[in-house]
């Protein structure tokens, strides 16, 4: 009965670069795109797709979703799982790379020979590779940009050269980009910034603006009424749909139970329920970045000393990476006691629709600042590299939701504890408080309004399938209104 039923659909199929950060929002997409009646496949490397069955019992089964379904497909990325290069991008990107275009095509073709040829591929940043194989293959394509659209729009002008950015001879030179504010030289995706450590990351990401012809269509995890300017100027250029926030759409709720967490959440929902309304500061620093220990020892000292409760993610380092594991400081538990917890993961997206949260100390990746943007939930912006320190950026000068706790890693300075207990105490009490509070559920009722029927983002998305379901059974052919980015 399923593969009956999966014969009938539209077919999408969906290629994740193995992160965390990357497979939440592509995730989200898919779901939503199967409950407005789609076949989806969601694919990517085994390495976590192993991790994902563990912790949410995934099956090889399809899943309904809505009037759609939802199914699970991994590929091998020709390393065995215990390779030390894996903590190596420079190494790890090429490869996937290498290895993607040899299977995708075959897994495509088995999909064709099974009834369900695939209408359109979709991927996300780091593997713009995945469109070369749709252009290949006569197959429509689209990407889900994952970042903000003003760090889109950084990314594009400094591809194309239109206007100056850092240098080895300017390093600090501010940056003016169409419809956003002035850009400090460190607040700039980091990655476009020559003293970059990340310089594969700069790499992997300005791939897909050689390739942005090739997508007939843009998605965007933001919303019109967030970036308008930015989102009103990029269009003009590329054909962008903003659709988010992803995480926000009631849809979803109803597919709760599919999920691609790496790591299983620890249960704190009890906790926090036992909390007083506006009570608890939510730390957590998302899957990647990963602090200093005296950072982690500074924080620690600094939240003892504000004395709020908080419920902080602590998560330890991939074994890939070499890092050394981090410690709390000696007594910190026993000095916190109930006001207190600490865990290795949390289910995010509950702990800030929770009422006893009352700000979130955050690196400020975009998955993590459309949650709390969407949750009404204030921000202390703790950012570090890539989009984070643009994020930061606007979520205190340009959405007003937040206080700025560092400036990046590229500051090479630890956040000193008085000053982490000064920013604690306030974005928890006082005016400043009260002012960032009023601002952020602004920002939630924009994000809800967004995403309901109706909204700006449901418009975009319902086009999207629309498109998609034009498209479908003509798979080898573009669709003749196909619209392309302008090159410069």
């Amino acid at each position: 009965m399923g593969s009956q039923r999966c014969e009938a659909l539209s077919h999408v199929f969906l290629v994740s670069f193995p992160g965390q950060g990357h497979v939440n929002p592509l995730l989200r997409l898919g779901k939503l795109l199967a409950s407005k009646g789609l076949l989806v496949t969601f694919s990517t490397p085994e390495i976590v797709g192993k991790q994902m069955r563990k912790a949410n019992n995934l099956t090889d089964e399809p899943t309904p979703i809505g009037d759609g379904m939802i199914r699970f497909e991994f590929f091998e990325d020709g390393w065995e799982e215990d390779d030390s290069r894996r903590g190596d991008l420079d190494a790890y990107v090429p490869q996937l790379e290498r290895v993607g275009k040899e299977v995708l095509p075959r897994m495509l073709k088995v999909q064709e020979d099974a009834g369900q040829p695939v209408s359109c591929l979709i991927n996300n940043p780091f593997i713009p590779w995945v469109s070369d194989v749709a252009d290949e293959l006569g197959i429509p394509s689209a990407m889900l940009w994952i970042q903000s659209c003003a760090c889109f729009s950084a990314y594009y002008h400094y591809y194309h050269g239109i206007v100056p950015f850092p240098s080895e001879a300017e390093p600090e030179r501010d940056v003016s980009l169409p419809g956003s504010p002035l850009l400090k030289y460190d607040e700039i995706p980091s990655f476009l910034h020559p003293a970059t450590p990340y310089a594969v990351l700069r790499r992997a990401i300005l791939g897909q603006y050689k390739n942005l012809s090739k997508p007939f269509c843009i998605l965007m995890d933001t919303f019109q009424e967030l970036e308008e300017e930015v989102i009103e100027h990029m269009s003009k250029i590329c054909p962008i749909r903003p659709i988010g926030p992803l995480f926000k759409n009631p849809t979803l709720a109803k597919a709760s139970a599919v999920r691609g967490d790496f790591l299983k959440a620890d249960d704190c929902i009890e906790w926090l329920d036992s909390k007083a309304l506006s009570s608890v500061v939510y730390v957590s620093f998302g899957s990647v970045v990963y602090l200093k220990q005296e950072q982690v020892d500074e924080i620690a000292n600094g939240i003892l000393n504000s004395g709020v409760s908080f419920l902080w993610v602590l998560k330890q380092p991939h074994k890939d990476f070499g890092l050394a594991p981090l410690l709390l400081p000696d007594g910190f538990l026993e000095k916190a006691g109930d006001r207190g917890k600490v865990v290795q993961w949390s289910p995010q997206e509950q702990v800030l629709a929770h009422p006893a949260v009352a700000c979130f100390v955050t690196h400020c990746g975009w998955n993590s600042s459309m949650e709390a943007l969407s949750s009404g939930v204030p921000v202390l912006a703790f950012p570090q590299w890539g989009d984070q320190v643009t994020d930061a950026k606007y979520l205190v000068d340009v959405f007003n939701v937040g206080i700025r706790m560092c400036r990046g890693e590229a500051e090479n300075k630890i956040t000193s504890r008085e000053e982490v207990e000064k920013c604690l105490r306030e974005a928890t009490s006082g005016p400043k408080a009260a002012e960032i509070k009023e601002n952020a559920l602004k920002w939630k009722k924009a994000a809800e309004e967004a995403v309901a029927e109706g909204g700006s983002s449901d418009r975009n998305m319902q086009a999207f399938v629309d498109e998609v379901r034009r498209m479908s059974g003509a798979a080898t052919l573009r669709s003749s209104d196909t619209c392309y980015c302008a090159g410069h």
